[in-house]
């Protein structure tokens, strides 16, 4: 820079002209000089920037590996997300009718006939049965008898440890003789634990060995997500079930003939000694209050909540409802059903 200028104010004193064509010959060749420098300069940052690429092209493909997985799981977590979410939100009807809300922590309805879901809201949350549980009871009872081809009149004796069964009962006494077919009423219809309890013992020799049987059948229903500790469904942290699950058992327990019989009625006489409880109201409202009602059981406890197994059938079309957990069971249970009847 300093040269140029000198030769500018040596030139100036004699002719602008010659300045002019002068500066403009030196500042051209500088010019090309910095242009031919900067080219150079940029040619060899390529040269190093792909030379950098060549030293380290197995970090960078781990770089693009590692975000490709990042966007994966973001995609992942993103649906997992989504499909967290009650699926309730997702579920219309016909004309694009809305689902009912429900009190019910999780829910299930499905057709019987195919078991295809018309409506489901967190089906494999992880619930406590209560009561529910004796369906299981109820049909692992009859299917035993009937392979036995064991007659559900006989008489039984109970057996001591279900006598005086804490929660619902019908009062079984010791020593007393009883037939079957009375206890599966006072257990399904006035839900008596002493009576879930004797009839455990009477087909497996205990409760725990029944216990283990009811968790097989439940396997080979497919329920995985289900574990029965006890007969008649009180509280423990290791008995539950889920809305799914409990769907699936309640579909095979209404195929049977005698287990739909039982479910569906609204009330049942004992052949018991006089001075015993013999009238037994079924305390499921289903079979009272809704249109085409027939079944199936209704469960409670304070650590499990309100569940409840309801079931109907109109225009020769059989629906069970699941709902656990739930503070408004029966009219939960009668949206559901009626959404489905008329939108499914």
């Amino acid at each position: 820079m300093k040269w140029i200028e000198s030769v500018r104010k040596r030139t100036n004193k004699k002719t602008g002209r010659k300045t002019e064509k002068h500066s403009g010959k030196r500042s051209g060749r500088k010019s090309e000089r910095k242009i031919g420098v900067k080219r150079i300069e940029r040619e060899h940052q390529y040269t190093r920037f792909f030379r950098y690429l060549r030293r380290n092209g197995v970090s960078f493909a781990m770089i693009a590996i590692v975000l490709s997985l990042a966007a994966w799981t973001h995609i992942y977590e993103l649906q997992a997300f989504t499909e967290s979410l009650p699926t309730a939100i997702f579920t219309g009807g016909r004309n694009g009718t809305a689902a009912p809300e429900i009190s019910a922590a999780s829910a299930i309805v499905i057709d019987a006939a195919d078991g295809s879901v018309l409506y489901e809201k967190n089906p494999q949350e992880k619930a406590y049965p209560a009561s529910t549980t004796k369906i299981m009871t109820a049909l692992l009872t009859i299917e035993t008898l009937e392979e036995l081809q064991s007659p559900v009149t006989q008489t039984v004796k109970v057996p001591n440890e279900a006598v005086g069964v804490e929660g619902s009962s019908i009062y079984l006494a010791q020593g007393e003789e009883v037939r079957v077919i009375d206890l599966l009423y006072g257990m399904m219809l006035r839900s008596g634990n002493d009576a879930a309890t004797a009839l455990a013992i009477i087909i497996a020799g205990s409760e725990d060995a029944f216990a283990e049987r009811m968790n097989e059948r439940a396997q080979e229903l497919g329920c995985k997500n289900t574990n029965f500790i006890n007969a008649n469904g009180l509280y423990n942290e290791n008995h539950y079930t889920t809305a799914r699950d409990m769907a699936v058992i309640s579909k095979e327990a209404m195929k049977n003939e005698l287990f739909r019989e039982i479910a569906a009625a609204q009330q049942y006489t004992a052949e018991r000694d006089s001075d015993k409880y013999n009238y037994f109201y079924n305390k499921n409202k289903t079979v009272h209050q809704y249109e085409g009602g027939n079944g199936i059981k209704i469960g409670y406890t304070k650590a499990s909540g309100r569940t409840l197994v309801a079931s109907a059938k109109r225009d020769g079309r059989q629906l069970i409802c699941v709902v656990m957990n739930a503070p408004d069971w029966f009219n939960d249970a009668y949206h559901l059903m009626d959404y489905c009847f008329e939108n499914k």
